[in-house]
């Protein structure tokens, strides 16, 4: 492979409150005020695998590779990056780059990095997937870092283009408390922190200094508005410019005003439900049996058959998403392109569940969130509803996102609508993360809340990640994807649309990854 070369906690009271007194004097081209839909769990880069809280890291620190809005990759704090033999990577980096402090940014602070991570622990998956493959940091020199692995790894890139970096004369010490009240939260992105209110609102102050250029946004007011209802009020009312994860209901209205402008795509985030198979019983949310009857894959094909995507998408999601039984959308890497979309089938569903020994059915409960993705209460009640139909009589469990996951992690649901986002553009993060057998030493299994456990996708997940060649390295992940959907390791529904509204003024390339990218704003061409 050739070398790639492409151009490329809170502050204190009284600074918030002088902020807070300029922001009105400072309107129109120096200030964003962004509607955010998604709650932030914590400004420590490193804490959660979220998307929201990775876009607020883009902006305060920063990585090495990036990606554009189709999710190739492209030049970030490294200018380039090549393989050196079968089990290397080389990063070059740029020069002059500096924290906010004036520190320099250096090689050194990349191999700090890889040594914090798997130190800190959140609630949910940890970029330790990320840096795990790395056995050695080779700091070269100043500008260049060798990461040394064990054996081929073709995605270290990829992977790395979501590993935010610290610096380690700044950052050795610090704790998550640390970075929310603001003494840690210094990094090389283009705007430095000025306050965070955790639930409320971040304040973000521009980098003159940007390696990057000079960001157009004097100030970023990143206001944190879960409900959808308030979040459409405040774009219509011109309290906030710009929103995220428009209600669906609202984007044909949307699109018909001329004060405002979409911007919509096709989203990587698969929304499925996860069914506990190999939960010894009793199970918790589950009656009616002694048995675990999720054990059985003619009760999971059931449960699968019963739930009419394109009702979902039609009925919950106003046709704005796209009904899928895989993780990739049709067009992207490891997309199967010869699986299409079942239509449900509750007579064949009720079958199964007789053949399976519940002619009668069961009691079973369905955990999901009601303020993390676009229409996630509505959409639980309607599968608990579908599943009723069947004689699965269907407890839904809708709660607030941290209070969910966390129920979820503990496995105090046997069933729950959960997602993951391919940010990376294919379907092996999601494949090594949510359904390979969990490892916590090689990292393996770390979104698998249900334990599933299936050798043959091991297999071939752990080839892939060795495969160089890009064509026999998508066969191997079709394969790997379908060793888990036939075996219904959980029930994909759709790809989550990515919506954005704002102000006519303003326009914004909509993203797969679905990240809110402040830079990326900018003023509308006359």
């Amino acid at each position: 492979m050739s070398r790639h070369h492409r151009k490329g906690g809170r502050a204190a009271a009284l600074a918030f409150a002088l902020l807070g007194a300029v922001l009105p004097t400072a309107a129109g081209a120096q200030t964003l005020t962004v509607g955010a839909g998604a709650p932030v769990s914590s400004l420590d880069p490193h804490y959660h695998q979220l998307r929201s809280n990775a876009e607020v890291s883009q902006m305060l620190f920063g990585t090495l590779l990036t990606t554009d809005a189709q999710a190739r990759l492209l030049p970030s704090m490294a200018e380039s990056w090549r393989p050196v033999g079968d089990a290397v990577w080389e990063f070059t980096l740029r020069e002059g780059i500096r924290f906010h402090d004036g520190r320099p940014f250096t090689a050194d602070d990349v191999a700090f990095t890889v040594e914090r991570i798997p130190t800190v622990s959140g609630p949910g998956a940890s970029y330790g997937t990320h840096v795990r493959p790395v056995r050695r940091v080779e700091v070269v020199d100043a500008r260049t870092v060798r990461l040394h692995t064990n054996g081929p790894f073709p995605l270290l890139p990829v992977y790395f283009s979501q590993v935010f970096m610290l610096g380690r004369d700044i950052h050795a010490n610090a704790s998550g408390g640390d970075f929310n009240d603001g003494r840690a939260a210094i990094g090389t992105g283009p705007y430095r922190l000025v306050s965070y209110t955790p639930g409320d609102r971040i304040v973000m102050e521009r980098n003159d200094s940007w390696w990057g250029g000079t960001p157009h946004w004097a100030t970023v007011n990143y206001r944190i508005i879960t409900n959808d209802a308030a979040r459409m009020a405040a774009l219509l009312a011109g309290d906030v410019d710009f929103i995220d994860q428009i209600p669906t209901r609202d984007v044909a209205r949307l699109r018909r005003d001329s004060r405002f402008r979409v911007a919509e795509t096709t989203s990587l985030r698969t929304m499925y439900v996860t069914l506990d198979s190999t939960r010894t019983p009793p199970v918790p949310g589950i009656s009616g049996t002694e048995a675990n009857p999720l054990a059985d894959i003619r009760v999971r094909r059931a449960l699968s058959l019963a739930i009419s995507r394109r009702a979902l998408v039609e009925r919950v999601m106003d046709g704005a998403a796209l009904a899928t039984m895989q993780f990739m959308p049709p067009g992207t890497y490891s997309h199967i392109p010869d699986m299409p979309v079942p239509e449900a089938d509750p007579a064949a569903a009720r079958a199964l569940l007789a053949e399976a020994g519940y002619p009668n059915g069961f009691a079973l409960t369905l955990g999901g969130s009601n303020d993390r993705y676009m229409n996630d209460s509505q959409m639980v009640q309607a599968i608990g509803q579908m599943w009723t139909r069947i004689g699965i009589r269907t407890t839904v469990e809708a709660q607030p996102y941290a209070t969910f996951i966390g129920r979820a992690t503990r496995r105090e649901f046997p069933a729950a609508l959960l997602t993951w986002g391919n940010s990376t553009g294919e379907a092996s993060v999601v494949l090594n993360s949510v359904l390979r057998t969990a490892d916590r030493e090689r990292g393996h299994g770390a979104a698998n809340r249900v334990r599933y456990s299936n050798p043959e996708l091991d297999r071939l997940v752990g080839e892939a990640e060795t495969e160089m060649d890009a064509t026999k390295r998508e066969d191997l992940l079709r394969r790997a994807q379908r060793a888990a959907l036939d075996d219904v390791a959980l029930v994909p529904l759709y790809l989550q649309p990515a919506l954005w509204a704002m102000r006519s003024s303003l326009t914004y390339e909509a993203r797969a990854d679905e990240r809110n990218d402040f830079v990326a704003v900018r003023p509308a061409e006359r």
